[in-house]
This record gives structure tokens, C-alpha cells and sequence, in this order.
């Protein structure tokens, strides 16, 4: 049964009736769709129709994912990019796809299925066969593998382990801003998961790098991210380089995890759009 929910599936018709060249945004934890509002704009006024569905089962808003965070919990991999895989299923054409953190990687799973015609994937969470682990991954990852109770909790982020995790190369009124703004429970599930790719061959943290309907792929890094390392970033494009698509990898320096909604947003966004603009 399809869970393209209704403000989705209007995106699509709007999408299609519009003949224009269709952009898709994946978030990634502890955000919500409308993390990606000013970039839609900024796609569209480039000509693109953006669209920015959510995770099966997302709150609208971020005062009411706070308020009732349980219906977050269990989001698995698999059953997020099966989602986005049947939204993309409704477009005319296929889309570009653009997604942050594990956004991300729901972007180089659905662009391994030959769903992109071009994608770029921004500080991307590892899949299977990456290998880097650097302490600071870990240390972001730790309010929820310090449990393994919480792998089917909606676990959210206190102002401190955003501070870290998303929000370190920004001053403190911003990062304080950034999580009343944007900061949600996530699910444990999908860290879970990530976490164990490696030792578990039927992960549904994968990629088909080397499908030669990938398309073109741009890896984002945040020079000073600690949720997703310049070396988990780069060993993903090393990974990417198996196909024989264009692959591309550009590190932005001075920026953290939060480079998609902190002040220097649009720059992330500029080196996304010019990327895309190219291929799709």
C-alpha cells in the first residue's frame, strides 16, 4: 500500500502539470521537510519544480513532532527509501534528487536504483562497504547507541548533542536559533542499522554503486562536520567511483552538519543547484 500522503502527492501533480525539470529533497534525522523550504525557493526560481516529501509517518511541524515524537520511532531504512522511491514513482520524469545526512544516503540508494538523473548527496550517512569511523561520528551517534532499547524510540536531541552534532561551526545564538527552529526526535532505527552494515550483509544501509542508471553524483562534505566526517564523506565518493557516471565530491570549508540550514546555506545550495543545472 502506497504512504504517499495527500501534500505529497499534490506536490507531484503540481509537479507534472508544471512540464518543469523536478527536484526532490530528502532530510535526513532530527529534521523535517521544511528544513528544505528556502532551498525549494531557490530551486524554483531556477526553474525547477521542487518537491520535498517527508518520512513515512512525519508530524507536519515541528511543535507537534516534539509534542508526539513515538510516531517517529521504527522509520527503517528500507521502509523510507521505498517511500520516496514510490513519490518519485509518480513523476512524468525522473527527478533530480537532493539529500542531507541520511537524506543522503536515501539519496545514492534511490539514485543505485536508477531513479536519479542526477543527485547529490550532502554529508551523507555510510552505507555498506565504508569503512571510516571517526570518534566524533560516534560520539554525535551516542544519545541513541547507548541504548539498544533505543533502536525503536524517536530519541531527540538536547541542545547540547545538537551543539555537537549538527551546530559546532556556527556561534551560539545560531545554534541555539537552529534548534528551536529545526531540531525534531529521530528515529534509533536507521542509526541502528548504519551502525551495524558492516558486519551484517543483508543491511538495508546499501548502495548500488556501480548501476549504470545511477546518473550523475555530487558528494557535499562539511569541512568541519562531526556527524559525517571528511572521512566518511570521501570514502562514500571512493565507493561512488566504481560507477561509471560522473562522480564528483566537493568539501565546503568551514562548515558543520547543519551546512544545509545554517547562515551558509545558500552557498550549499548554489554549489547543489549549478551541479544539477548541468545534468537534469
Amino acid at each position: 500500500m502506497s504512504t504517499v500522503a495527500k501534500r505529497e502527492q499534490d506536490q507531484v501533480d503540481k509537479a507534472n502539470m508544471s512540464g518543469k525539470r523536478a527536484v526532490v529533497f530528502v532530510h535526513g534525522l532530527w529534521l523535517l521537510p521544511s528544513s528544505w523550504d528556502r532551498w525549494a525557493k531557490l530551486f524554483e526560481s531556477a526553474d525547477f519544480a521542487a518537491l520535498t516529501p517527508g518520512w513515512p509517518d512525519d508530524p507536519e511541524t515541528v511543535e507537534s513532532a516534539n509534542a508526539n515524537p513515538d510516531v517517529m520511532a521504527n522509520e527503517s531504512i528500507g521502509r523510507i527509501a521505498d517511500h520516496f522511491a514510490d513519490v518519485i514513482a509518480g513523476l512524468n520524469k525522473k527527478p533530480a534528487i537532493v539529500g542531507h545526512s541520511f537524506g543522503g544516503l536515501m539519496t545514492e540508494i534511490l539514485a543505485g536504483r536508477g531513479l536519479a538523473e542526477a543527485s547529490v548527496a550532502i554529508s551523507p550517512a555510510p552505507f555498506r562497504g565504508v569503512l571510516p569511523l571517526p570518534f566524533s561520528a560516534l560520539r554525535a551517534a551516542s544519545p541513541v547507541l547507548r541504548n539498544p532499547a533505543n533502536k525503536h524510540r524517536a530519541i531527540p536531541l538536547t541542545y547540547e548533542q545538537f551543539r555537537y552534532a549538527f551546530a559546532n561551526a556556527v556561534d551560539e545564538d545560531e545554534a541555539k536559533e537552529l534548534y528551536e527552529t529545526y531540531a525534531v526526535p529521530g528515529s534509533g532505527t536507521p542509526i541502528f542499522q548504519a551502525a551495524a552494515a558492516n558486519i551484517n550483509p543483508w543491511t538495508e544501509a546499501k548502495v548500488d554503486t556501480k548501476n549504470p542508471g545511477r546518473g550523475p553524483l555530487l558528494i557535499i562534505s562539511g569541512e568541519k562536520d562531526h556527524t559525517v566526517p571528511h572521512a566518511i564523506a570521501h570514502a562514500a565518493f571512493k565507493s561512488q567511483l566504481k560507477n561509471e557516471g560522473v562522480t564528483e565530491f566537493v568539501e565546503i570549508p568551514g562548515r558543520g552538519h547543519a551546512l544545509t540550514i545554517d547562515n551558509g546555506w545558500r552557498h550549499v545550495a548554489g554549489v547543489a543547484l549549478e551541479f544539477v543545472a548541468r545534468f537534469a
